[in-house]
């Protein structure tokens, strides 16, 4: 049996900034079902696939016990205000997916250790499993479950502690903890901020995105040949690479804090540059300065697109 306090200790160690433990269950299937009838996930068909996995731990990981939910903070501060309205704070360091695999993996190291000894990589995953937003994992459901914070009227994750700047990522294990964590209320209150500001009018109702409507979906999800629709271009404003809007205004980032992690530092070409001239750039000049980077998600060809639509840089 695993404890929960030693869970804690170690994350704080890792530089982990949240964790919890929560109880894995099957997920009741309607919101989800509604959602996609709705067809709010617009081109994104990989969300219809694979419910089952989606819907409960157990299918994706064999007698799992348990959730561990982690939350990174990744919030920059003041640093490069000239990028703000253009590309998304998340986006503008090396990619997510590498720093928090990595942590994880550091993470289960150390928790796991007398559990893996001695086992092969194939025998270890029998034990857990790590993942970090490319898998059939409903996250911010497991991080509410874990008490790491509530889900936003934007959808987003708000914790108490860092709003709601911050990365999620989980390890699905077979093991036990001595304690499991407690869920927190929901601080939104009677607040509207995000759905009154969202440009395209995306936060359909209160929780609820029509992400097909959201602008991060328009530049980042929709492929590099496709048009974006006339309706989302009329509202995308300057927004070249995601959108930070509904979290701009929310109430909860005054408590936001700048993060200690230093891979989420700018890249090099954003930092004190402005923002860069997509137009102009050929792929090689692209590949040294962005890969690696969510940047890479849309390639140059998506970011050229996007950027025409308002006329250039706009520096």
């Amino acid at each position: 049996m695993l404890k929960l306090t030693d869970l804690q200790n170690l994350c704080t160690d890792l530089g982990i900034h949240k964790v919890g433990v929560s109880s894995p269950h099957k997920i009741k299937s309607d919101n989800l079902i509604e959602w996609l009838n709705r067809g709010y996930h617009g081109q994104m068909g990989y969300l219809e696939r694979n419910q089952d996995k989606r819907l409960s731990p157990s299918e994706l990981l064999p007698g799992a016990q348990s959730v561990i939910s982690i939350f990174v903070n990744y919030h920059q501060a003041e640093q490069n205000p000239a990028l703000d309205g253009f590309i998304s704070k998340y986006a503008r360091s090396t990619d997510y997916h590498g720093v928090l695999k990595d942590s994880l993996h550091d993470l289960a190291k150390a928790l796991f250790t007398s559990q893996v000894e001695g086992l092969s990589r194939r025998e270890r995953a029998k034990v857990y499993r790590i993942f970090v937003d490319s898998a059939p994992v409903m996250e911010k459901y497991w991080a509410v479950a874990a008490g790491i914070g509530w889900q936003g009227k934007h959808s987003n994750i708000i914790t108490r502690d860092y709003g709601s700047w911050g990365f999620l990522g989980e390890i699905i294990t077979t093991e036990v903890f001595d304690q499991y964590s407690v869920s927190i209320p929901d601080y939104c209150g009677e607040c509207t901020a995000c759905i009154d500001a969202c440009p395209t009018q995306a936060i359909v109702e209160p929780y609820v995105v029509d992400g097909s409507k959201c602008i991060s979906y328009a530049t980042i999800e929709l492929a590099q040949e496709a048009e974006i629709p006339m309706d989302l271009q009329a509202d995308m404003d300057r927004w070249i690479f995601g959108c930070d809007v509904c979290q701009d205004v929310c109430p909860w980032n005054r408590f936001a804090k700048p993060t200690t992690i230093n891979k989420f530092d700018p890249v090099e070409a954003l930092r004190d540059a402005g923002v860069p001239d997509f137009q102009v750039m050929d792929i090689e000049t692209f590949d040294e300065n962005f890969k690696s980077t969510p940047l890479e998600r849309p390639g140059l060809a998506g970011l050229k697109r996007n950027q025409a639509i308002r006329g250039g840089s706009q520096k």
